[in-house]
């Protein structure tokens, strides 16, 4: 992908086994090149949601499992948490980590399709989606998904990588991106090309507006954006409306 892709079928292909080969060092090559922020950033999504104790939460495209363990918080132990991800490798990683952070029994992750949800309908009160729904084939699709198995009223928050709104740090960004960051990717996750990708599929997504038109447009209603660093990541968050509510976008 960070070399181009021909089809739809083979980004598929190569995002399931670049997470696959880079899943035993995946943690760590997020702390080297975010400085550690990627962990600020989560918190900061899953405290926009209204999860109470008892809830029900999804956390999409959950990789090793940070935002399902933040999740698993809130919910408690009388509540329950869904992390799905593509990935086998990655999940085998995320359901150690629950177990040894005593949320073995809330947690449960399985291996799935973000555009194809095995889950019923209108099944959860908050889902998550954290720097996952870029390297979806059809990311208008898993948002449809994401809002079919949410609850009328259910929240959705979604973490992703977007454009330094700062002229100069967006050339700063730019820069560290492409020289810096696959370097150190490479570094730590000895994986030959997954931190070229990165780059490049960040510079085709959708700026914070244009994204937050395709929740929208999938469906939900009260969409905002929070800026991270003036933009160099974003929390989207959207709700499901009640039937027979209009969508709207509310500005930041």
């Amino acid at each position: 992908m960070g070399r181009g892709l021909a089809t739809e079928e083979e980004k598929a292909r190569y995002v399931r086994r670049m997470f696959g080969a880079i899943a035993h060092r995946y943690d760590l090559t997020n702390a080297v090149i975010s400085a550690g922020l990627h962990r600020r950033w989560k918190e900061a999504t899953v405290r926009l949601l209204d999860l109470r104790p008892g809830g029900r939460g999804l956390d999409v495209c959950c990789g090793t499992g940070d935002l399902a363990l933040l999740l698993a918080r809130r919910v408690g132990a009388r509540g329950r948490v869904v992390g799905i991800d593509v990935s086998e490798e990655m999940l085998r990683i995320a359901r150690r980590r629950a177990a040894a952070a005593g949320t073995g029994a809330v947690c449960r992750f399985a291996q799935g399709d973000a555009e194809a949800l095995a889950l019923p309908d209108a099944a959860f009160d908050a889902a998550t989606v954290g720097f996952g729904i870029r390297n979806v084939v059809h990311p208008a699709s898993a948002l449809r998904e994401l809002r079919r198995v949410l609850r009328p009223g259910g929240q959705l928050a979604v973490l992703e990588f977007s454009r330094p709104r700062h002229a100069v740090l967006a050339r700063l960004y730019d820069l560290y991106s492409f020289t810096l960051m696959p370097w150190l990717g490479r570094l730590a996750s000895r994986h030959a090309d997954a931190y070229l990708y990165l780059p490049t599929s960040i510079r085709e997504w959708p700026d914070q507006d244009a994204f937050a038109a395709m929740l929208v447009r999938a469906g939900f209603e009260r969409v905002c954006y929070h800026n991270l660093l003036t933009g160099i990541a974003a929390i989207h968050v959207g709700t499901r409306p009640p039937s027979g509510h209009a969508p709207g976008v509310a500005r930041p």
